[in-house]
């Protein structure tokens, strides 16, 4: 069977994607074939500035319904498979729009929203990021919230979450929880990586690991290649095994400097947190439209189809399913 064939049968779930949306972003989508991705709506955002950013996607998918179409479920991804579109599942990077309102989480819930993470680098109402100086832990406020995600059916995401904080939600969540785009740190130390033993933790929860291809957190940097993501993908699956192991590319396809001071200052406008130097797509894979390259770099490493068929897309599935319970 050819690559291209492998590739093209497979259910494609990419854990995390925040790009400059638009029309040309949906079209490399559908040309990498992704059968669904969590797209991110919120990463400083309130409570309002989220509803507008919903809004535009609710838009975006009506207008380019040739191509996409929403994600309530697992099911709606696997029927996005068979009729050809890119199935969006709504996520954030925070907690920001639930503000102070257990209320909302169920609101964000009806909308579409699939997956949330608990902090984005740094303190918020709930537990503190990865960058945070002083690690809190998860706040009482924050068990409620984890508790209502749990109730309706949201996944915690952990990726840019603080240990501690990570600790304790993993603890509290009665559903499987993930880290939805991490590197790991027995390749390169980097505050945004993941120790072996965090893994481990999550894991041993029935968590799950996504994978990211962002290069600074990469073994070489901006000289990592889709080789270099392929090792680390094996690295992590030795540590958690192959069941619970996805990919989360992180994308950032179309993204200028500006977006990039965005997302590396507190809250968006204050203390600058990292530099992540000059941002170089990873070599082999440098847009959403080369994820086939991705599959055939799996098999050129020696995967099995069955290891390819997991980590391209089943096990996201199975996971969400189990959280969604749908």
């Amino acid at each position: 069977m050819s690559e291209a064939k492998i590739h093209s049968d497979l259910i494609i779930f990419d854990g995390l994607i925040v790009s400059n949306w638009g029309r040309e972003i949906f079209e490399n989508m559908r040309e990498g074939g992704l059968t669904g991705a969590n797209c991110t709506c919120c990463v400083w955002e309130n409570f309002s500035d989220t509803m507008r950013n919903i809004s535009n996607w609710k838009s975006w998918i009506q207008e380019n319904d040739d191509l996409l179409c929403q994600a309530y479920s697992t099911a709606d991804i696997r029927q996005a498979k068979q009729n050809g579109k890119t199935a969006i599942v709504l996520g954030f990077q925070n907690v920001s729009a639930f503000e102070d309102q257990i209320g909302y989480v169920r609101l964000f819930k009806e909308l579409g929203v699939g997956i949330v993470q608990m902090a984005y680098n740094t303190q918020n109402l709930i537990g503190s990021g990865c960058y945070e100086s002083t690690d809190s832990g998860l706040s009482d406020f924050g068990r409620e919230i984890v508790a209502e995600m749990n109730r309706v059916g949201i996944m915690c995401d952990l990726s840019h979450v603080g240990a501690k904080t990570s600790d304790d939600v993993i603890q509290a969540s009665t559903q499987p929880v993930c880290y939805s785009h991490i590197a790991p740190a027995g390749l390169k130390e980097h505050p945004r990586n993941k120790t072996d033993a965090q893994i481990r933790t999550i894991v041993e929860k029935g968590g799950f690991v996504g994978v990211t291809m962002f290069p600074p957190f990469l073994a070489r940097g901006t000289n990592s290649t889709v080789e270099d993501y392929v090792a680390a993908m094996e690295y992590v699956i030795n540590i958690a095994g192959e069941d619970a192991v996805g990919y989360g590319t992180d994308f950032t396809q179309g993204y200028k400097k500006p977006f990039f001071e965005w997302i590396t200052m507190d809250k968006g406008y204050a203390r600058k947190l990292t530099e992540f130097g000059e941002i170089i797509s990873l070599s082999g894979i440098e847009r959403i439209g080369k994820t086939g390259n991705l599959t055939a770099t799996m098999e050129k490493s020696g995967w099995k189809a069955n290891r390819i068929a997991k980590v391209m897309g089943e096990n996201w599935l199975r996971v969400l399913n189990d959280v969604w319970g749908k």
